[in-house]
């Protein structure tokens, strides 16, 4: 009734290239990180501080040793109509919470501790925003 087999159900591992978990976690929490920079880049647009400065900074030289020393790609950014810093800064605390997840499962104490910072600095803004 079916035809068998004749085959490994995976292929030979020379068919696609693998990737150890680490290196998927490095992928994932690269991916967090520049997203969380271009929101990061996006605020700094809005109303530019010195901590802002500094995050952006840090945050481009974490996915730049993720990315095995390519700097993310920043385009300079305009502020669009009707942009919103609180809303802003409830997406970059998100996906701060995200890239924290990752760099914790990953053990990268580094990131971990950017992360959570980011984490709190949004908050804070959050609720300023929200008081006023």
């Amino acid at each position: 009734m079916y035809e068998p087999i004749r085959t490994g159900s995976s292929g030979t591992s020379s068919d696609f290239p693998h990737r150890s978990r680490e290196e998927e976690l490095d992928i994932q929490l690269a991916g967090h990180l520049a997203a969380l920079l271009a929101v990061t880049d996006e605020l700094r647009s809005l109303a530019p501080s010195a901590d802002l400065d500094t995050a952006a900074e840090q945050l481009a030289e974490q996915v730049a040793r993720l990315r095995a020393g390519h700097a993310p790609v920043r385009a300079s950014v305009s502020v669009a109509v009707g942009s919103e810093s609180s809303a802003l800064h409830d997406r970059a605390h998100a996906l701060a919470g995200r890239a924290l997840v990752v760099a914790a499962s990953r053990a990268d104490t580094t990131a971990a501790i950017l992360a959570a910072e980011r984490m709190e600095a949004h908050a804070a803004a959050r609720n300023l925003s929200h008081a006023g």
